[in-house]
């Protein structure tokens, strides 16, 4: 199939299709025209990423994946670098909920007990809010 079939069959871009080529994470095959072909393999390994890129993972943390995928496994989750990756990111989601748990109390405190807002303000956790999503610090 065409660049263009397989952004429409995977709900994506040929923009974003480039992108992934351009990462290594697609391959794409050339026609006798020069138009890029793809396989059934490539929406397999598209679905991957999208699927991993919409939990949070950025795209070095999907290659191994994708490697898993290109060996023949029947999943992308099937290789032991990927159960490494899902470890990594077990970590880091729970670090998170951990920094988010301390900003909700220390709003709760705020909102528990309003009187003392200018009396005493405890030291706020560090927090702000990207692009991304929420970032807090340590």
């Amino acid at each position: 199939m065409r660049i263009g079939e397989l952004a429409r069959r995977a709900a994506t871009t040929t923009r974003a299709l480039r992108y992934y080529e351009s990462r290594g994470l697609l391959t794409a095959h050339r026609d006798d025209s020069g138009y890029r072909i793809y396989g059934e393999e490539d929406l397999r390994i598209l679905r991957q990423i999208r699927t991993l890129q919409d939990c949070g993972f950025d795209l070095e943390e999907i290659r191994p994946f994708v490697e898993c995928l290109r060996a023949g496994y029947p999943t992308g989750d099937s290789c032991p670098a990927s159960s490494e990756v899902y470890r990594r990111k077990l970590t880091e989601l729970d670090d998170r909920i951990a920094r988010l748990h301390d900003v909700r109390e220390w709003i709760r405190t705020r909102l528990d007990e309003p009187e003392d807002i200018g009396q005493r303000l405890p030291v706020a956790p560090k927090c702000e809010l990207t692009p991304s999503g929420l970032r807090l610090g340590a």
